[in-house]
C-alpha cells in the first residue's frame, strides 16, 4: 500500500474552493452522466400505455377471441330455442320402397287368404307445425300424397291423397314445457350476455397484472443497471481514495464486491425483462421480435367511487345475479313439472279431407271428409309413493336453491362493498408511496454527495441506496396494487366510474 505523505494528502483534499470544489463537481457531473444513461438502447423495442395494453387485451387477444366463440355459441343456442315458437314448415316423403312375399288380404266374400304379392310403395307430404306457448300444445295443417304400384301379372296403380289436413296435439293438465322455456331462456340468454362482457373484463385484468410483472422487471433492470454503474464509479473513486490512505483495504474490497453482486443482479433483471416480454406477447398475440417496453402509468385521477351506485350497477350487470334467477326460475319448473307428470290426459284430434284413384289426377276429385278423435289417459293406480317423492324432492330442491341464493347474495353484496373500500384504500396508497419514492430519492443524491467529499462511510451510502430502490419498488407495487383493484371493481360491477357508464362489450360484437 502506497502512501503520499500527509502534506500532499492534506493539498489535494484541502478546502481550497479552485481545488477541492472542482475536482468533487467533475467527479459529480462524470456520476450523473453514467448514472442517467439510457438503457435498453441496445435492442430495438415497442413501447405500449396500460391503456394499450388494456384495449389490445380486450379485443385481439386470444382470451377475447375464446370469449367472443363461446358469445356466438351461446347466440346461436338463444337462435334455436326461439325458432320452437316459430312455424316449422317440413317436406317429408319416401322413394319406392319394393315387397315381395306372401300377405294376408281380404277376398270379395270377407275371407282372408295369403297371397304372394310384389308390390312398391311411394310418399310424398308437406306439414307445417305451430308450437302453441300459452298450452303446451301443437297444430298442425299437412297435405300427402301415397302410391302403390301392384307388380306382376295382376299390375295396378293406385293413389291416396289427402290434399289438406289439419289436427292439434294438446295436453290437459300437463306441464307446459313451452311456456316455462319462454321464461328461462331469455334469462340464459341475458347470463351468456354478461358473462361476455365479465370475460373480457377479465382479461383486462390479467394483462394489468402482466403490464405491471414487466414494468416491476424494467424498474428493477434499471435500478440494477444503475446501481452497476453507480458502484463501478464509486469503486473507481474508492481506489483513488485508497491510494491516498483515506479508505480502509476493507472498505475497498467491500466496494468491489458490490460491483460483482451488481452485475450478477443486472444479469438476472434482464432475463427477467426478456421473460416478462415475452409473456405479454404472447398473450397480447402480438406479432415480431421487438423487445416490449411499458411505460410506467401516471398517478390515478381522483375519481369518486361510492357503494351505492357500485351495488346498484353489479346487480343489475353482474351475470351472477341472472344466474341465481335463472336457477329459481328453473327450481320452480322442476317442482311444477313434477306435480303435473304424476297423470297425463291427451287429446288429439284431426280433420281434413280424402280420396283415393287410379291416377293423380282423379285422386284430388271430390275429397271426402275424414275426422279422428282420441283421447289418451295415463293415471298411476299404485306406484307405492313415487310421485309423491318426486314432487317432495324437487321441492326440497327448490328450498335448496332459495337458501343459497340468499346466501350467495349476500356474500356478493360484501364483495362488491370491499371492492369499493379496496380501491379507495390503494388510491391513498399510492400517494404517500409517490411521496416516499420521491424523498427517498432525494436523500440518496444528497448522500451521494456526502460520500463524494468524505463526510459519510460506504455503509451509509449502501443503506440510502437500498432505501432508495425499495421506495422506487414499493411505489410501483402500490400502482400495480391500485389499478389491480380499479379494474376487479370494474369486472365485479361492470360499470366505468371514470365516464360513469355501464359497460356493454355484447352490444358492439357483431
Amino acid at each position: 500500500m502506497s502512501h503520499k505523505n500527509p502534506a500532499e494528502r492534506e493539498h489535494f483534499f484541502s478546502f481550497d474552493t479552485n481545488n477541492k470544489i472542482t475536482k468533487n463537481i467533475q467527479i459529480y457531473v462524470l456520476f450523473l452522466m453514467v448514472l442517467f444513461r439510457p438503457v435498453f438502447s441496445s435492442a430495438q423495442t415497442t413501447a405500449l400505455t396500460l391503456q394499450q395494453v388494456l384495449d389490445i387485451a380486450g379485443k385481439s387477444s386470444p382470451r377475447a377471441k375464446l370469449a367472443e366463440t363461446g358469445r356466438k355459441t351461446r347466440y346461436w343456442n338463444y337462435r334455436n330455442f326461439r325458432s320452437n315458437y316459430l312455424p316449422q314448415l317440413r317436406l317429408e316423403g319416401n322413394l319406392p320402397g319394393l315387397q315381395r312375399g306372401y300377405q294376408r288380404i281380404t277376398l270379395n266374400d270377407g275371407n282372408d287368404a295369403f297371397r304372394l304379392r310384389t308390390l312398391a310403395n311411394s310418399s310424398m307430404g308437406l306439414t307445417l307445425n305451430q308450437g302453441i306457448a300459452l298450452t303446451g300444445g301443437n297444430v298442425f295443417l299437412s297435405s300427402n300424397l301415397q302410391r302403390i304400384d301392384l307388380l306382376g301379372s295382376n299390375r295396378n296403380i293406385s293413389y291416396l291423397s289427402s290434399p289438406v289436413s289439419i289436427g292439434i296435439s294438446q295436453p290437459i293438465f300437463g306441464f307446459n314445457r313451452l311456456r316455462w322455456d319462454q321464461k328461462i331462456e331469455p334469462l340464459r340468454y341475458e347470463e351468456s350476455r354478461k358473462q361476455f362482457n365479465e370475460d373480457l373484463e377479465q382479461a383486462r385484468v390479467d394483462a394489468a397484472g402482466l403490464f405491471f410483472g414487466l414494468l416491476l422487471a424494467q424498474i428493477n433492470y434499471r435500478i440494477q443497471e444503475k446501481n452497476l454503474a453507480n458502484n463501478d464509479t464509486l469503486y473507481k473513486i474508492s481506489k483513488g481514495r485508497y491510494n491516498l490512505g483515506k479508505i480502509a483495504e476493507n472498505d475497498l474490497l467491500q466496494m468491489e464486491l458490490s460491483v460483482m453482486n451488481a452485475r450478477a443482479n443486472l444479469n438476472q433483471a434482464q432475463l427477467d425483462v426478456e421473460q416478462g416480454s415475452l409473456l405479454m406477447r404472447t398473450f397480447l398475440n402480438l406479432r415480431g421480435n421487438e423487445l416490449i417496453v411499458v411505460e410506467e402509468p401516471p398517478l390515478p385521477e381522483d375519481i369518486p367511487v361510492d357503494e351505492e351506485t357500485a351495488l346498484r350497477e353489479a346487480f343489475n350487470n353482474r351475470q351472477q345475479i341472472t344466474s341465481m334467477k335463472r336457477q329459481l326460475m328453473e327450481a320452480e319448473a322442476g317442482v311444477s313439472e313434477a306435480i303435473r307428470s304424476r297423470w297425463g290426459i291427451d287429446l288429439v284430434g284431426q280433420y281434413g279431407f280424402t280420396q283415393t284413384a287410379a291416377d293423380i289426377s282423379s285422386a284430388y276429385n271430390s275429397p271426402l271428409e275424414q275426422q279422428s278423435v282420441s283421447l289418451g289417459i295415463s293415471v298411476p293406480i299404485a306406484d307405492w309413493g313415487r310421485a309423491r317423492s318426486r314432487v317432495e324432492i324437487t321441492r326440497a330442491n327448490r328450498e335448496l336453491v332459495q337458501l343459497n341464493s340468499e346466501v350467495a347474495e349476500q356474500n356478493f353484496r360484501q364483495d362488491v362493498i370491499l371492492a369499493v373500500k379496496q380501491v379507495n384504500m390503494s388510491r391513498r396508497k399510492v400517494m404517500i408511496a409517490a411521496k416516499a419514492d420521491t424523498i427517498a430519492q432525494r436523500r440518496y443524491d444528497i448522500t451521494v454527495q456526502r460520500y463524494l467529499i468524505g463526510k459519510i462511510s460506504i455503509v451509509d451510502l449502501n443503506i440510502a441506496n437500498q432505501e432508495k430502490d425499495q421506495a422506487r419498488q414499493d411505489y410501483i407495487l402500490s400502482l400495480r396494487n391500485f389499478w389491480n383493484s380499479w379494474l376487479e371493481l370494474r369486472r365485479k360491477t361492470l360499470y366505468d366510474f371514470a365516464s360513469r357508464q355501464t359497460i356493454k362489450y355484447d352490444s358492439q360484437a357483431r
